[in-house]
């Protein structure tokens, strides 16, 4: 009998005994942390910087330039300025501009640099001829046949050009006597004012050659005499910027035609209204005349 109790105890021991694995709790999982994310920043965008310039921040002056880093839009007193993909772009001041101009380059995120440019005032030659009137011209002739000739500058004016002419350094078209400098002016009889001159006469004999002052395309080569401008070509090297030429004999390229820089383009004569033979060299950037002489600079022989 006592032998069955133990027996009987032995197994209730084993029972419970089990019980008490079975009952174990698992091992707790390591709580989860979730890190908050770091904070944002807004980058901020780098500034546009400055203008570069380089040229004659003058009256009748050619200024080449570099617009700031990132300038989507570029303007000069509210008028766009053309900008080539590397940012450079040329600018210039007619022979009366004022003496304040402002730059402005806008980015595409709106932010904008200005710059406001101090323009040089310069002295003029004006000649008082008071016996004289002015150059008679025909009236009949002048009417009926000047508004066609201005309608084909104005024309040409017009075309657009891809050329990089305006970056390079100008040529001398023709080496000789400066006759007759950029923005004279001559006052006549009853002080009626003659128009300004709008280039640099170049005292040159009939045939002298006549170069193409640095790449561009052509324009207009008239195929008759204009009554002021006489036989007239004129190449656009790019940007607004363009050379005329006044006077010839002889024309040896044609419209559409691309020059080099140094090419000979035509020869100097006598026609149109003049006294004598020499070439006039005007140029222009867009509607502003710019002195040619301060954009070739001093004038060498054998160039």
């Amino acid at each position: 009998m006592k032998r069955a109790r133990r027996w009987v105890a032995g197994i209730a021991t084993l029972i419970a005994a089990g019980s008490c694995v079975e009952a174990e709790a698992p091992p707790a999982s390591p709580p989860v942390v979730v890190a908050p994310p770091p904070p944002t920043t807004k980058a901020t965008p780098a500034p546009l910087g400055d203008f570069v310039l380089k040229g004659n921040l003058t009256q009748g002056g050619l200024v080449i330039g570099k617009a700031p880093a990132g300038t989507e839009a570029l303007e000069l007193d509210g008028a766009t300025v053309p900008v080539a993909p590397d940012g450079a772009f040329v600018i210039a001041f007619d022979r009366d501009a004022g003496p304040v101009a402002t730059l402005k380059a806008t980015r595409a995120d709106g932010a904008t640099v200005s710059r406001t440019l101090n323009i040089g005032t310069r002295e003029w030659a004006v000649s008082r001829l008071s016996g004289l009137p002015k150059y008679p011209i025909p009236p009949a002739d002048f009417d009926r046949i000047r508004p066609g000739e201005l309608a084909q500058i104005n024309t040409a004016r017009k075309v657009p050009v891809e050329s990089d002419g305006w970056r390079q350094p100008f040529l001398w078209p023709a080496t000789g006597r400066i006759s007759t400098l950029f923005g004279s002016q001559r006052i006549y009889r009853n002080g009626a004012p003659g128009a300004y001159h709008s280039g640099i006469d170049i005292a040159v004999p009939q045939g002298a050659p006549v170069l193409a002052p640095a790449d561009g395309v052509v324009t207009l080569a008239s195929d008759h005499p204009f009554l002021l401008e006489g036989n007239l070509l004129i190449v656009a090297h790019g940007m607004g910027v363009e050379s005329a030429f006044m006077h010839l004999s002889r024309i040896l390229v044609t419209p559409g035609q691309v020059v080099r820089r140094g090419a000979v383009i035509a020869y100097s004569g006598a026609t149109g209204r003049v006294t004598g033979a020499h070439l006039h060299w005007s140029m222009r950037w867009w509607g502003a005349k710019i002195d040619p002489l301060l954009a070739a600079g001093p004038m060498m022989v054998g160039q």
